[in-house]
């Protein structure tokens, strides 16, 4: 029997140890590929000790095939130009299967990591990570979907009429742009934030494409789910181009416990608690073999869980279409932008080319 939306389930591989083995992560990548999960996450601070997130799964990319791959990426003392570049090659590695989970850092210990300015409130450093996920969206879009010309003919690699100046000013940073990666395979990386505290829902609700929601009852992740669509819907965004995943802490020790998992699962969904679950096991080595073995076979018996991908990139995976360029012919170019002879000739110059 078919269900009127789709469910959608991602999984966290991290652990409260780092590996340094990319076979360990490409394994459970590999795993949860084969339960057709939409998508994997991978937690990260700069609190402790490990292995960058977003290295990490780009290096896992080209190992996997479907899987989405999303790396938390902190925006707190992290340069938003190497952000939005960083993400968007993660995309190019992948295939299209990208997308990052903004992350803030609010201690003095991780600000005098960097000692370029101190600890700040949650509520203005997540201001400032919703300006970081915008200013990334419009360098994604600095390139258009034409922009590379690659022609050894004449020597050119790039159109400079396709490349478009961001000049966006923030409370606190300034990017004049464009990018220097070419636009990304999804147009936009896929956007996760975890919208539970009041602070990061504002975020959510502005720029995310995936909101994660903690909740412990069907009652107030529905409650969640409802005000964040609505609040997008208010800001003039498509709630239905919007994901709200309750994400649920798992500890399973046997088939039983798949089991319960399963039934609960299928229980809020039918209550309209979320649009689908991100979990995060307790033990990711013994918790998503249970679950990739156990809890998505029972999903796909009750025609809950699709058996396969439909498509290639984790847009697709979502059902979110691919944003159109906010700067290609039919938009017109910003005001404040320069004449296009005047924009940089910096990939002309990578690329030995001339223009």
């Amino acid at each position: 029997m078919a269900v009127p939306r789709p469910l959608h389930l991602a999984a966290e591989i991290g652990g409260p140890r780092p590996q340094y083995d990319a076979g360990y992560y490409t394994g459970l990548a590999l795993l949860a590929e084969r339960g057709t999960l939409d998508f994997v996450t991978l937690d990260d601070s700069f609190a402790g000790p490990g292995p960058d997130a977003l290295a990490v799964l780009a290096r896992v990319a080209p190992d996997t095939g479907r899987i989405g791959l999303v790396p938390a990426v902190t925006t707190t003392h992290t340069e938003p130009f190497h952000v939005s570049s960083a993400v968007a090659t993660l995309d190019w590695v992948s295939r299209g299967r990208a997308g990052w989970s903004v992350a803030v850092s609010d201690t003095a210990a991780e600000a005098a990591l960097f000692g370029r300015r101190e600890a700040a409130a949650g509520e203005d450093l997540w201001h400032e990570a919703g300006e970081v996920a915008d200013v990334s969206a419009r360098l994604w879009d600095s390139w258009e979907d034409d922009a590379e010309i690659r022609s050894v003919a004449t020597g050119r690699f790039i159109d400079r009429d396709r490349l478009h100046y961001t000049d966006f000013t923030g409370r606190t940073f300034s990017v004049r742009g464009p990018a220097i990666v070419p636009r990304p395979p999804q147009g936009h990386p896929v956007t996760v934030v975890d919208g539970t505290g009041p602070a990061a829902r504002e975020a959510a609700v502005r720029h995310a494409d995936v909101v994660l929601v903690r909740a412990g009852d069907p009652l107030t992740a529905r409650t969640f789910r409802e005000e964040i669509r609505n609040r997008a819907a208010a800001l003039g965004r498509s709630p239905d181009q919007l994901r709200v995943l309750v994400s649920l802490p798992v500890e399973l020790h046997t088939s039983a416990d798949a089991v319960g998992l399963a039934r609960l699962i299928a229980d809020w969904y039918a209550q309209d608690a979320a649009d689908g679950f991100h979990l995060r096991p307790a033990d990711v080595r013994r918790d998503l073999p249970l679950i990739v073995d156990g809890t998505v076979p029972l999903l796909q018996h009750h025609c809950l869980l699709r058996r396969f991908y439909p498509g290639a990139t984790l847009r697709e995976h979502l059902g979110l279409a691919r944003p159109a360029g906010r700067y290609a012919r039919g938009g017109g170019r910003t005001p404040s932008q320069p004449p296009h002879a005047q924009a940089p000739h910096a990939k002309d110059a990578i690329a030995g080319g001339r223009p």
